[in-house]
């Protein structure tokens, strides 16, 4: 079975036909650099992780693009608000939005274009739609896209032209800007004061001024992919469903009208949005919730990955406390399968018994995958695979290379092992050695692998407090552990397990 997905341009289940076999050119809308980006942002951007990382799985060879949209209305009026420069304001957003990608174990893009990097191509673009009389200057000295002039317009979206409403495809009110049709989107704002106060302000053939939100997409891809692999139609274009229109339908007039490509992307993909305990994110109700959020609250990512994937891309996903709990109990048990398959592997063949699990496994996971990203039917598989792992490792079967490498598909596809360090202690252990002194708090900054040994050693304090029968110790050390994010557990044979997550 090949890899199908779902193509929001035909509204079918479609098999994957890039332009050149065997590589996929992919690029996917990015953040607005005017705040931090939310979960819902990112739930998006873990879906098109999931394809990038399959794709890769698969053998494709992926050139994966991704945007930074650092000049458009809020950019500007934010900048503007804080008495910053254009420039000044988004900097920090930037360099916010990459340490929470990290955090989320997103894979980079292999570029990360910013709008205002890319003014001449979007100039040469703008030159080419007016040479082609599908662009025109309006009496305010911005520049339009006439979607009269484009049959085509609505393919995508499949809205009736006749019933868009004026302004209906921009950012800003329709009076705005004197158009000669009031469904015409910007390609190219005339200069405000605003504008230039910030530094959001180009010369042009045409009229200084800056690049229309939709005009930057389109700019950036061409302009990549025409210098990576000298063409002019991507693969796969993918966002999240609110982008389809305007902006994805305003990406596809322009670019065709100036390429003359019938199309500008073969695949459309398009991710669904995450409610927060039922309701959609937005300031009115108070319930953004964003990566640093989660990061500060100490969730670790591998539970956040796995309670997206929980739920297709296409269905709306709900952010729950209690979905949360569940996913980092399940991330948690996918952690200590994976621990004791590790120990537990043959360097040979392993168990026959085993290597048929792990090959119904690894059918299944592909299956699911293949069928439009059925991340939920790949979860399953997984679960499914550590129930039958866990009695087979009981009855002492050993894992060999074929079980190995059907589960790293888990950590290379899907990632969502946590990001922790676990250990458990025989109730055997020799302990501390006398005249050893209490290791204090944990160090500032302290990483994983710090903390972890910090923490055994405090464990291993406390299993002295205990047998010496002083529980206030005991006690007082365990919420010493906690505070630092490091759990014990305590097992009926005197053992203790130490876990830190990072």
């Amino acid at each position: 079975m090949t890899l199908r997905l779902y193509n929001t341009m035909t509204r079918q289940v479609e098999e994957l036909r890039p332009v050149r076999p065997g590589r996929v050119s992919m690029y996917t809308c990015g953040p607005t650099v005017w705040n931090h980006a939310h979960i819902g942002n990112f739930r998006t951007f873990l879906f098109e992780d999931l394809l990038r990382r399959w794709l890769e799985a698969s053998g494709h060879d992926v050139f994966h693009v991704m945007n930074l949209t650092d000049v458009d209305d809020r950019t500007i009026a934010a900048a503007a608000e804080r008495g910053r420069s254009l420039r000044e304001h988004v900097e920090p957003y930037v360099t916010a939005f990459f340490e929470d990608r990290d955090y989320l174990r997103i894979l980079p893009a292999h570029v990360y274009p910013r709008a205002t990097e890319y003014i001449g191509p979007m100039v040469r673009l703008v030159e080419g739609l007016l040479a082609t009389g599908t662009a025109y200057r309006g009496d305010d000295g911005s520049v339009y896209f006439a979607i009269a002039r484009f049959p085509a317009y609505g393919r995508l979206s499949r809205l009736d032209r006749r019933e868009l409403k004026a302004g209906a495809s921009g950012r800003v009110s329709s009076d705005e800007y004197a158009k000669e049709d009031a469904r015409d989107f910007v390609l190219w704002k005339a200069a405000t004061p605003l504008d230039e106060r910030v530094g959001a302000a180009w010369d042009a053939p045409f009229g200084r001024g800056r690049p229309g939100w939709h005009l930057e997409c389109s700019a950036m891809a061409l302009d990549l992919l025409e210098r990576r692999w000298g063409t002019r139609v991507l693969d796969i274009h993918a966002g999240g469903v609110d982008l389809i229109f305007p902006h994805h339908e305003d990406e596809i007039a322009q670019s065709c009208a100036y390429t003359g490509e019938p199309e500008f992307a073969r695949h459309w993909l398009h991710g669904e949005f995450l409610n927060v305990r039922g309701t959609k994110m937005s300031k009115r109700f108070g319930n953004i919730l964003t990566a640093r959020d989660l990061r500060e609250q100490g969730v670790d990512a591998g539970a956040v990955r796995l309670l997206m994937y929980q739920t297709h891309y296409r269905q709306k996903l709900d952010f729950t406390d209690e979905a949360l709990a569940g996913a980092r109990e399940g991330a948690r048990r996918l952690g200590q399968f994976h621990s004791k398959l590790s120990q537990a592997a043959d360097p040979g063949d392993g168990s026959a018994e085993f290597a048929g699990a792990a090959r119904r496994f690894r059918e299944r996971f592909t299956a699911a995958l293949d069928d439009d990203l059925d991340a939920p039917g790949a979860v399953a598989a997984v679960f499914e695979f550590v129930r039958e792992g866990n009695r087979l490792l009981d009855r002492r079967e050993r894992p060999g290379r074929e079980v190995l490498e059907a589960w790293s598909l888990v950590a290379r596809v899907l990632d969502v092992f946590p990001n922790a360090l676990e250990t458990t202690l025989p109730a055997d252990h020799p302990g501390v050695a006398a005249g050893d002194g209490q290791p204090g708090e944990a160090p500032p900054g302290a990483g994983l692998r710090e903390r972890f040994e910090w923490g055994v050693r405090w464990q291993l304090l406390r299993r002295e407090a205990k047998r010496r029968k002083d529980f206030a110790e005991a006690d007082r050390i365990r919420e010493l552990l906690g505070r630092h994010g490091v759990t014990v557990r305590d097992h009926r044979d005197g053992s203790v397990t130490v876990r830190v997550e990072g």
